[in-house]
């Protein structure tokens, strides 16, 4: 294994330098953000902060940007990404970091969801890194696998369109479900106390998502866009990002819909995608937290790398992505107790390297080999 693939630990400063380099991307991002809200924020959550706490949060990211790169600098000998995040942090405060301040925006057709990205990518880093760092399944897996930056593309292009997501599923939905006068019922939804109604919006979406994700599985051209997702090896916080455009529209599009049309409220649907985005990170993440009788109620780690194992016999399970009772009502419902799968990815499939070339691979070329035995060839 190649020394920068190594496993980090703490005290030899290389995670106190990655965090530096880290922190001051989203620092620099950050204010392109203030600079440019009409078009780089995203309206449906800019009323879930204030401009107050973005300030003072880009204020502590800066500050933090330093203190890492001086810890690098104290631990480690080498200072190259120390020094990186010095400049970025310093470009920062160039851009107008320290003084930057909201203001009010501008009604525009369109944006791109960059302040989604980023309090998204700070947040899930700030939960499932440590988590990782501390009670990791494999423990030898390295957070800058051969394969992260691939990842990471995905986890920034599935969270900048999210907006467009939505756009493009609502107006339909509203145009070919309009004519069945739901009005009674979407007052029904509405009048629900909120966590009722929350609870109903990831029940209805998640059982509409577990028979989109099967048919994916189950027919041989649209499983060349999933098995994209299950091509990873080194399932944690990011991998579960790594989603082909047509497998992520769709199965978003069939989730979405019955929330459109059923008229969950705004907030709840706000929620409901924050909700979503968590738990979504959590269940491939490179832990062996156990979670007791809760993984019974709601998916885990242990539960869905399950569906990604690389094991043929146990192929063709664990397709809810909420709640795992879904599979067991449709028979597909796999957790062998404390256990594990030995591995995960596909043993039977061959994708190209990078964002763009799998982007555009599934159209023309079958991933799976020919020259394999039947009882090697993928079932899921």
């Amino acid at each position: 294994m190649k020394n920068q693939y190594k496993r980090m630990q703490i005290g030899e400063g290389r995670i106190s330098g990655a965090i530096s380099i880290f922190l001051g991307s989203l620092s620099v991002a950050g204010i392109i953000c203030f600079k440019f809200p009409e078009q780089l924020t995203t309206p449906e959550f800019r009323e879930l902060y204030t401009a107050d706490m973005m300030e003072n949060l880009m204020l502590g990211v800066i500050i933090a940007t330093f203190l890492f790169a001086l810890i690098s600098i104290l631990l480690s000998k080498k200072r190259t990404n120390a020094i990186i995040g010095i400049v970025l942090g310093v470009l920062a405060i160039a851009a107008g970091g320290f003084t930057v301040e909201g203001r009010a925006v501008e009604k525009v057709n369109w944006s791109i969801g960059l302040d989604w990205l980023l309090l998204d990518l700070f947040i899930m880093a700030l939960i499932f890194v440590p988590i990782e760092l501390a009670f990791p399944k494999n423990k030898l897996q390295s957070k800058f696998h051969d394969e992260w930056r691939t990842d990471l593309i995905y986890f920034g292009i599935s969270h900048l369109a999210i907006q467009l997501f939505g756009v493009l599923t609502k107006k339909p939905a509203v145009a070919f479900f309009g004519w069945m006068n739901l009005e009674q019922v979407q007052d029904w939804v509405s009048s629900l106390p909120f966590v009722l109604e929350l609870f109903l919006a990831l029940l209805i979406s998640d059982i509409f998502q577990y028979w989109a994700h099967r048919f994916f599985h189950s027919h041989h051209y649209l499983w060349r866009f999933h098995s994209i997702h299950h091509s990873t090896q080194n399932m944690d916080w990011l991998a579960g990002s790594r989603t082909h455009f047509i497998d992520i529209f769709f199965t978003r599009s069939i989730s979405y819909i019955p929330l459109y049309i059923l008229g969950f409220s705004t907030l709840t649907f706000n929620v409901y995608i924050v909700f979503i985005a968590i738990h979504a990170v959590l269940i491939h993440a490179n832990t062996s937290i156990n979670f007791a009788f809760l993984k019974y109620i709601i998916t885990t780690p242990q539960y869905h790398h399950w569906h990604h194992c690389e094991e043929p016999e146990h192929y063709g399970n664990n397709f809810a992505v909420v709640f795992p009772f879904i599979d067991k009502l449709f028979g597909t419902y796999y957790l062998p107790g404390k256990e594990w799968p030995r591995g995960t990815g596909l043993v039977d499939a061959s994708f190209p390297k990078g964002f763009v070339k799998q982007l555009f691979f599934p159209f023309t070329k079958n991933p799976f080999k020919n020259d394999l035995l039947p009882e090697e060839k993928s079932k899921r």
